[in-house]
Parts: structure tokens; sequence; C-alpha cells
């Protein structure tokens, strides 16, 4: 590897994990605003929950950055690390109790996920087609529908689903973006550009339903859900439609690594909703 891609793959890394940070914190502002909310006081006008959109706004940006800079697969997969964080931050501050198989669950997300980030190729697709575009404007109004479809519900998990899958679409659309290389975004460039405005619309699709997911079951569940959907099916869509590289002699590792995240979202996925305990306002 040339000193310049060395160069790209560390830059890359050190924002995905300063995004994966940005995204825990964020998410746990927004789940302990969900708990403050009552008659008059809305959830879109808690000062937290707003906080916690500056905070994702700011993860975003570095996501960005890291996905200029490594594949799908790479990036989505360090930022399901807020898994881990998530669940930690949340049984220290809001002294939530995690069931033994929901533990297990995690953890399975967590080791099949690494599995999924070590098979990632290193090479930057080619510019991509207007195809990519049409196929991804028809995903979002896909997901938009669906989450109109479940947001009367009472279960967390198809939310969450849906907003890994918004926030998923984000990282396709950042990634299908014509820029060249070296050069920063050119404000007239990136408006002319359909992808610009999937991006934006995916961005909407996935906060709010993540957000009101976060108002149903309990962080870490939702959080583990969230993280192993944005990971595993846009990094099979890159793969496929954007052109991502897996590392040669990787395809049984990913595999695997697909195989166990799925089931421990399955796992998640059917545990009883358990809503963070609500706090009296002051």
């Amino acid at each position: 590897m040339y000193p310049g891609a060395r160069a790209a793959v560390l830059t890359g890394l050190l924002f995905a994990v300063g995004a994966m940070v940005l995204n825990s914190l964020g998410g746990l502002l927004q789940s302990d605003a969900t708990t403050r909310t009552r008659p008059g006081r809305p959830l879109v006008l808690q000062p937290r929950y707003l906080s916690g959109l500056i905070v994702d706004g700011l993860g975003w940006a570095c996501t960005v950055v890291a996905l200029r800079n490594l594949p799908v697969f790479a990036v989505q997969a360090i930022l399901a690390g807020a898994i881990a964080v998530t669940a930690l931050a949340t049984r220290v501050l809001h002294d939530t109790r995690l069931g033994l198989p929901e533990k297990v669950a995690i953890g399975a997300c967590l080791c099949g996920l690494i599995l999924v980030a070590g098979s990632a190729g290193g090479d930057r697709p080619e510019n991509t087609s207007v195809a990519v575009d049409v196929i991804l404007g028809i995903a979002v109004v896909v997901l938009a529908v669906a989450g109109r479809l479940v947001w009367n519900g009472d279960r967390a998990w198809p939310l969450a689903l849906i907003g890994g899958l918004g926030f998923g679409g984000t990282a396709l659309a950042v990634r299908s973006l014509h820029l060249n290389p070296g050069e920063g975004p050119d404000p007239l460039v990136l408006v002319s550009q359909p992808a610009t405005y999937l991006l934006l619309a995916f961005w909407i699709v996935g906060i709010t339903t993540y957000s009101k997911a976060l108002g149903l079951g309990s962080l870490a569940s939702v959080t583990a859900v969230f993280a192993v959907t944005e990971v595993i099916v846009p990094g099979l869509v890159a793969i496929v439609l954007l052109g991502d590289p897996v590392r040669a002699g990787w395809g049984v590792p990913l595999a695997v690594g697909l195989l166990v995240a799925v089931t421990g979202v399955v796992v998640l996925a059917r545990a009883p909703a358990r809503p963070n305990r609500a706090r009296r306002v002051r």
C-alpha cells in the first residue's frame, strides 16, 4: 500500500471512530429526551433531543469524511461499535439491565460486525451511473412508505430497522457522489447531483424512524437493530451496486459474520420491549 493510500485509510479510520462516539452520544441524548415528553412539550422541542440532533450532525460529517476514504462496509462496521458503547452507557447512566439473551445477542452482533469489517477491500469504486441514482430514489420512497405503515405500531424494532436502512442509504448516497479525488466538495457540483438530495431524503427517513423507535424500546436493543441493519444491507448493496470490493479469500468470513450478526438482530427484535424508565420533569 503506497503512502497516500495508507494516509487515506488512517484518516478514514479516525473519522469513523469519531463518528461512532458522536453517534452514541447523540443516541443517549435523544433517548433521554423521549422520557421527558409531556403535553405542550413534544419530543421535537426537547433541548436534549435538539442537542442530540446537533451531535448526530457532527457525527454524520465525520462519517462523510470516512466514506470518502474507506469502503461502506468498513465505515459502517466501525459505526456499529455504538452497540457496545450505548449498552455500557445505558447501564451506567440509566441503571437499565439487559437480559442474558440480549447480552449474548449484542455480543454476537459485535463479533459478526468485526468479521464484516475485516472483509472490506480498500479500493474506491469507479464513478457511478444514473441507474444507481434511480435505484436509490426508488429505495428511499419505499422506506418512507414502510415507515409510515409501521409508525403507529407498538414495537420498536421495525422502526429501528427502517432507521438503519435510512442512515445506510445516506452512506450509499455519499459513496455515489461524483467528486474529483483530492479536491474538496464544490457546492455547485453538489447541488447539481441527485445523490445530494437522496442523501437528505434518506437522512430524514432515518432520523424520524430512529427517534420514534427510541420512545418504544430500550436504547441498547434499538441501537443494536439499527446499527447492524445500517452495516449489513448498505454494505451488500455497495458491493453489487457501487463496486466496493471484498478482500481476497474473505468470502467465508464475510458470510459467517453476516449470519452471526443477523442472528443477533433476530434475537433482539424478538425480545420483549423494555422502555426506558420515565423521569420526573422538573
